[in-house]
């Protein structure tokens, strides 16, 4: 709780994955993927409560292990290559409502990401409160400037690939930019419920530094986000 506002972490997790299989429970550095999540999510000051949404048994049962609650098991419908992850959080909130009752601010925790860190969590919390927004999503400095990207046509002739005022330039000649990674959102229950969305006027960043912001993929992810939690951990 903060500031006399209940908390929902809530963290969707579903069996299948095309880019890397069963990657939620892919055994990382001696845990479950998922488990990095639930226990910083835990290790929050101010989260009262973390749900774990799956439509898989096995999931339920190592989230459970690690202390996160799963009241429900998600509809097969809402766990395909092609389901929105609005749905899924829409479900969720929904139950909630119907079976037990609302909370008043809900944090999205992908799995996916396990470099983020409880201070993180609780930083973009606080962020929602400062800034007096509805919405707080995590974003991090982009690692080149999109003005680098372009569609290459099938002769791959890069005429007009960059813009005339970008050619010659250097990287820190041109504006810093930033990317929604995936990391942390934080919204109003009722905010959310109502929009359908994290984004709005009143939706701010937190930025989190790119060496937290992996969202994990596939197996090139997986080895990286390994490799920089063992740098952080001193493990050679």
């Amino acid at each position: 709780m903060y500031k006399g506002k209940k908390i929902l972490a809530l963290i969707t997790a579903r069996k299948e994955s095309k880019g890397l299989i069963r990657k939620n429970i892919k055994p990382f550095l001696g845990k479950p993927l998922i488990a990095w999540s639930i226990e910083e999510a835990t290790a929050s000051k101010y989260v009262d409560r973390i749900i774990v949404t799956t439509e898989d048994e096995g999931i339920a049962k190592i989230a459970k292990r690690y202390k996160a609650d799963v009241p429900f098991l998600r509809p097969s419908r809402l766990a395909l290559d092609n389901t929105k992850h609005i749905d899924v959080i829409m479900h969720s909130m929904l139950w909630l409502e119907k079976n037990e009752e609302p909370y008043d601010l809900l944090v999205l925790l992908q799995p996916t990401c396990p470099l983020r860190t409880s201070e993180d969590i609780d930083n973009s919390i606080i962020e929602i409160f400062q800034k007096k927004a509805k919405a707080v999503v995590s974003v991090s400095e982009a690692e080149h400037p999109p003005y680098w990207d372009n569609i290459l046509p099938k002769s791959r002739c890069m005429k007009n690939f960059l813009r005339p005022d970008v050619i010659g330039k250097n990287r820190q000649e041109l504006p810093t930019f930033y990317r929604i990674n995936g990391v942390i959102y934080v919204a109003y229950w009722d905010f959310l419920k109502q929009a359908k969305t994290f984004f709005g006027d009143r939706t701010y960043a937190y930025i989190i530094p790119k060496n937290k912001a992996v969202d994990i993929d596939d197996e090139t992810d997986f080895r990286f986000a390994e490799s920089l939690m063992k740098y952080r951990q001193g493990i050679k």
